[in-house]
């Protein structure tokens, strides 16, 4: 039985909502505002959260913004109901990463038909995926099962044999691919100014290998070669952004097979790909900066498409407006519409180096 959480401020509609629910064999918790739904999220782990946006106290807006920010829920799916039918309203919380919305007053089946649609979309995350070639090609392949996600993961993925002793990368080279060992041993190791070299690390079938320079953009700051004959699967690093930044399920899923599962390695993880988002948006920034900077009548503001800034920083549109958000907070920029405006360029500029 799936686990929904409810979260609506008003009585009547609450106690209809959750009936409908019910009798439809959801399990509903329910919540009566905005802190008390956060709370909830955290304790009970809902496969799904339905939520009003005009609540006293805290509302939808900041439920899941708060919900977004912790490892834990953020990959919950998040349904927006709103009474409002302004279409600013819908944008706004679809950017903010909710996941549908529906319309007050809404019959039962409009409602059971965007919980079961949305719970679907979501098994992705539910599955295993065997940590094999077939496993990750399987694991892809359900990816572009989405929409956005089709056009943009190539078909470059490929098995390729290395000898025993062949490098796959060497310390100081830029990646420009994922590598997933099906079967082998690989080991990484650095040298010392007198050539001599220490393991870093060794690795066995189902193991990736380089995501963490691929997620800073820097240089390998470690050589990577084979112990024995080795099948290695190579996805292109498109592939392996495209999969972090175009959508939230996707990302949450290929994060845990990264990471093993284990909960240490997938915060830090979760952590090195939010800053790389920051790095990347705050590099898009700059550079549009610098390009207005050329025009005579520039006074400090940039007016861009998030649609065209999410394009220069290689994310999907959410992901950038959710980093503006933050540096909004943060007092490096400001946003007025289309327009925003750097409040810190110098800060900005610390972040991407």
């Amino acid at each position: 039985m799936k686990k929904i959480l409810l979260i609506e401020d008003n009585h009547e509609i609450r106690e209809n909502t959750a009936e409908i629910l019910s009798l439809a064999n959801y399990e509903v918790v329910e919540a009566e505002n905005g802190k008390v739904g956060v709370d909830l999220a955290k304790k009970e782990m809902p496969d799904l959260i339905i939520c009003d946006i005009m609540m006293p106290q805290l509302d939808g807006y900041g439920v899941l913004h708060m919900l977004s920010k912790n490892s834990v829920t953020s990959s919950i799916p998040f349904i927006f109901l709103t009474a409002k039918s302004e279409k600013e309203d819908f944008r706004k919380g679809m950017n903010l990463g909710a996941d549908d919305y529906l319309i007050k007053p809404f019959d039962d089946v409009e409602l059971l038909d965007v919980v079961e649609m949305r719970l679907k979309k979501n098994e992705i995350l539910k599955k295993e995926f065997q940590k094999n070639v077939q496993g990750i090609d399987n694991f892809i392949q359900e990816a572009k099962g989405y929409e956005e996600l089709n056009k943009l993961i190539s078909n470059n993925r490929k098995v390729t044999t290395f000898k025993k002793k062949q490098h796959l990368f060497s310390e100081g080279n830029h990646p420009n691919n994922l590598y997933f060992l099906n079967k082998g041993k690989i080991k990484t190791y650095k040298a010392n100014e007198d050539g001599r070299e220490y393991i870093t690390n060794l690795y066995k079938d189902g193991d990736f290998i380089g995501y963490l320079d691929l997620l800073e953009e820097k240089a390998y700051r470690e050589s990577a070669m084979t112990l024995e004959e080795s099948e290695v699967y190579i996805i292109p690093k498109e592939d392996f952004f495209t999969l972090l930044y175009q959508n939230r399920d996707v990302a949450s899923k290929f994060i845990k097979i990264l990471s093993d599962n284990l909960a240490d390695r997938e915060e830090r993880l979760l952590k090195l790909a939010y800053n790389s988002v920051r790095k990347r948006v705050a590099e898009a920034l700059l550079l549009v900066e610098k390009q207005y900077k050329q025009d005579p009548n520039y006074k400090s503001e940039v007016s861009i498409s998030r649609e065209d800034l999410a394009s220069i920083v290689g994310a999907s549109k959410e992901t950038v407006i959710r980093t503006l958000a933050d540096f909004k907070e943060e007092n490096l920029v400001d946003t007025k519409g289309s327009k925003i405006t750097i409040l810190n360029s110098a800060k900005l500029e610390r972040m991407r180096n």
